[in-house]
Parts: C-alpha cells; structure tokens; sequence
C-alpha cells in the first residue's frame, strides 16, 4: 500500500489543502489521513472511495498509475488487496480520454462486498468471468452466470455477492466528468 501513501500525500499537496480540508471533503478523519499520509494505516477500499470521491477522482488515481499500458505485459498490472475485504487488480487505469478505468476483482465462495455511493454520474459496468454473481443494484440483487454482464448506477449504494465456487469479473468504472488525474501522476 506504500503508493497509496505516496499517491494521497501528492493528490493533497498538489491541490493545497489542509488534513482538516480533506477531512471535511471526504468525510475520512484527519487522524486517519495523517496515518495513511505516514504509512501507518492501510486504508479499506470503502475509505479510498470516499477519498476519490472527496477530491474527484477516479479509484486508480490512488491505487495506480494513469499511464496507458501494454495489455501483453502482464506484470505492469498492479494488484491491490484490501485486508478482509476484496483483491482489485488494475487492468486499465484511468484514461481521461475514455472517462473510464478497468479492473479485475475477485471473490471467494460466498464472499460479499458492499459498496457505498460514488460520485454523481459514475456508471459501472461488470462482466463475469467465472462462477456465479449477484449485484445489488437499486436495493435488489441481480444474479448473474459467466458471460453475463450488467450495467447500472454507481452513485447509489450497490454490492457484489459470490456464489459457492466464487467468481471473478471485469468492473468497469465510467465517469460522467472525466476527473483530470495528469497532475497528480
């Protein structure tokens, strides 16, 4: 998590603020901000959303690079997990042309994750590719197979649910304003 320490401190120092001011903005604490700032805490996924959404910025600002990459290289994908919760695997970043950031999640058999809301207009797409899925989407759970994909919301609360043998899935993360995350690389 050593970039996401680094990537916080350069989001915040590029854009001026305070702890306290990213504290108000994002709704995360100062103390933990500082802590994440120092390397002394590793931040949930749930807190890195709020922090993405506080500043505007896609989830991979924080988490990766938003350097195009070679899809033949397979060792430039960074995968980030997220102790007791999910494992995120960057397989695009964020490309401020396309508005839009892939990546490559994966859950173990029975495994849920909730989600809150993400900034307005964020619509998200997810594809599985193995096993069995439910989404929740608008206060419902939508049950999916491998093949099957679905797109919704993602400004609302929504939440992804595993099967018995577990599932893998492409999720997709659009941008309605297509945050400009050139600075902060």
């Amino acid at each position: 998590m050593d970039d996401i320490t680094l990537k916080l401190r350069d989001v915040r120092a590029a854009s001026g603020l305070s702890l306290s001011k990213v504290a108000e903005m994002t709704g995360v604490s100062k103390a933990m901000l500082g802590q994440i700032e120092r390397g002394e805490s590793s931040p949930t996924i749930a807190t890195l959303w709020k922090i993405a959404k506080g500043f505007q910025l896609p989830l991979s600002a924080l988490i990766g690079t938003s350097a195009l990459r070679d899809p033949t290289d397979a060792s430039l994908f960074r995968t980030v997990t997220f102790p007791g919760s999910i494992e995120v695997k960057i397989v695009f970043p964020f490309d401020p042309a396309l508005g839009a950031e892939t990546f490559h999640v994966e859950l173990a058999p029975n495994q849920s994750h909730d989600s809150a809301a993400h900034a307005a207009g964020v619509t998200e797409e997810v594809f599985v590719l193995n096993g069995a899925l439910d989404i929740l989407r608008d206060g419902e759970w939508v049950p999916l197979q491998a093949g099957q994909g679905l797109r919704f919301s993602a400004d609302l609360p929504h939440g992804y649910r595993a099967g018995d043998q577990g599932a893998a899935f492409l999720n997709m993360h659009h941008y309605a304003q297509h945050p400009d995350i050139s600075e902060q690389d």
